[in-house]
């Protein structure tokens, strides 16, 4: 306030901290709807002894989330007094918080998906064992296309350049290894942090295009078939 935002008024105030309020209340509702029912399954031994290690580890995955996200507010009420720059959090701890939190989801789903539907036995083709591979690669380069957007985000890259398929009027923007030394660049200047978010974005949609144009070659369970076609579908909407 002191820095930059004298103009704020107590009711814009009272909007951003409730927001931040209700995104802390609802981090600790999502930590209590699974550590309460997890406590209860254990004591009732309804368990087994691999699960047992699987909740354990999504139990303190729930915690480091919490403890992360403090971490990353934290960044953001620093005071800075080389800089009278927009406060915002940490671009790396931004990144971090979002991705634990994909880890999180992900390996909820895995092991909720494991327990509710039977595992098919399909014979190891070679064929179906590079579906599988290419699907972790494809995995992999959308974590990565996830994370890069955490760093668009803390940077506010988004309001650098607004047209698509150029930056501005080039395809490669002049400004893109402004920074030195250049691997600096890659995570904090705004341009090329904007600019391989969109590289990556095009990677994985394309990645994910040659997925499912790959499986329709395979003869697959309709679950599978299922899983993939709304891979492509979610992919498009996104």
């Amino acid at each position: 306030f002191n820095s930059l935002n004298h103009d704020m008024t107590l009711p814009e105030f009272k909007f951003i901290w409730y927001m931040e309020y209700s995104h802390r209340m609802w981090g600790r509702l999502v930590g209590l709807a699974y550590i309460l029912p997890a406590a209860y399954f254990w004591r009732r031994g309804c368990l087994s002894r691999p699960l047992k290690g699987r909740v354990l580890a999504l139990c303190g995955l729930v915690c480091f989330q919490g403890l992360l996200g403090w971490y990353m507010v934290k960044s953001g009420l620093e005071e800075k007094p080389d800089t009278y720059d927009i406060p915002r959090v940490s671009q790396y701890r931004l990144a971090a918080h979002l991705g634990s939190a994909l880890v999180l989801y992900s390996a909820s789903l895995w092991t909720g998906l494991s327990l509710l539907l039977p595992q098919h036995k399909l014979p190891e083709t070679k064929q179906l064992l590079r579906l599988r591979q290419y699907a972790h690669g494809t995995t992999a380069l959308i974590f990565l296309t996830a994370l890069s957007g955490a760093f668009v985000a803390g940077l506010d890259a988004g309001l650098v350049y607004n047209s698509f398929p150029k930056m501005g009027e080039r395809w490669i923007p002049d400004d893109l290894l402004a920074f030195t030394p250049v691997l600096r660049n890659i995570f904090e200047n705004p341009t090329t942090v904007q600019f391989d978010h969109r590289i990556l974005g095009i990677a994985s949609f394309t990645a994910i295009t040659a997925l499912y144009l790959f499986s329709r070659k395979i003869p697959l369970p309709r679950r599978t078939r299922m899983a993939v076609t709304s891979l492509l579908a979610v992919a498009c909407v996104q």
